[in-house]
């Protein structure tokens, strides 16, 4: 299966912070719009954008390393196809199943993988 009929671009960038606020006020200055913000079991996520580029800032105050990038998304738009090929290919999974978030109009579904060097590599459906 080629998998380049069913992921299209980056989806977003994951950036932990300390202080969400101070965050997307310094997103703002540099010409992002606030596009979604919510409250996911008890941590503070907002998404910014600038064009086609998406920064998810999160809340997490046990940050350790500064200027840290948790994980970037990849865009998909069948998540399920997608998924099993992960499997095929014996890719290290993060999470043994496809997640569910209710973030934006009608939800996310989700899955990571481990790159070769821990990167964490995400792969987002927006429905």
């Amino acid at each position: 299966m080629s998998l380049s009929k069913y992921i299209h671009g980056i989806q977003h960038i994951g950036i932990p912070c300390e202080n969400i606020e101070e965050a997307i006020r310094f997103y703002q200055e540099i010409a992002f719009d606030v596009v979604y913000q919510t409250v996911n079991e008890n941590q503070k996520v907002c998404f910014l954008q600038n064009e086609n580029l998406i920064i998810e800032c999160y809340e997490d105050k046990a940050v350790k390393v500064n200027g840290a990038i948790n994980h970037f998304a990849i865009n998909t738009t069948e998540i399920e196809k997608v998924y099993t090929e992960m499997i095929n290919k014996k890719m290290k999974m993060v999470e043994e199943k496809i997640n569910y978030l209710p973030f934006w109009e009608k939800g996310v579904k989700f899955f990571t993988i481990l790159g070769p060097n821990k990167e964490q590599i995400e792969f987002c459906q927006k429905l």
